[in-house]
């Protein structure tokens, strides 16, 4: 038995570069642990945590498209679709079931919802959470449901550590008043 550590994928959108192309379909390995400890060294990340999802991706997406190389650069400029579904491809093939991989695939085929009549306020988007924290519980909560039992306790509790910043210390609860 082989370990597959690479994974094809196809972007809902896609990227567009400096050209007008577009480059919808790459290749996502496995990260290691250099690839979450790296980019906690980068200035970027410690001015906004939430850089470290930009980090991190540009890191373990090794293809996209015909582009050369994939940069932070090449991350910053994904449409927000297209930077969720690769949050969630990381938490699944990294923390989850990779059987998952093919309803994401689904999700990404989909149509785009239609645009919000320009009389409707968007909400304003939320700020990107870091991949490890935000993905490696959704891929959990989405191997519980999948498998129908309740996520495990290491799944949880390595999401826990993970939404924490490196050298804070656990939240305490606080005693009712």
């Amino acid at each position: 038995m082989s370990l597959q550590t690479e994974y094809e994928f196809t972007l809902p959108k896609g990227y567009v570069d400096g050209e007008g192309n577009l480059h919808r379909t790459g290749v996502m390995r496995l990260a290691t642990a250099r690839d979450e400890i790296e980019p906690l060294r980068d200035p970027r990340v410690a001015q906004n945590e939430a850089y470290l999802t930009i980090a991190i991706l540009a890191r373990v997406v090794i293809e996209l498209g015909n582009l050369p190389e994939v940069t932070t650069r090449t991350i910053e400029g994904l449409f927000a679709t297209d930077l969720a579904y690769l949050q969630d491809l990381y938490g699944i093939i990294n923390f989850g079931d990779p059987e998952l991989l093919a309803s994401l695939e689904l999700e990404a085929d989909q149509p785009p919802e239609p645009a919000t009549p320009a009389s409707e306020p968007e909400a304003p988007a939320a700020p990107a959470a870091p991949v490890v924290a935000a993905t490696a519980a959704r891929a959990a909560r989405a191997a519980a449901k999948a498998n129908g039992r309740a996520p495990a306790k290491r799944a949880a509790a390595a999401s826990n550590r993970s939404a924490r910043s490196p050298g804070t210390s656990r939240p305490r609860a606080q005693k009712p008043r």
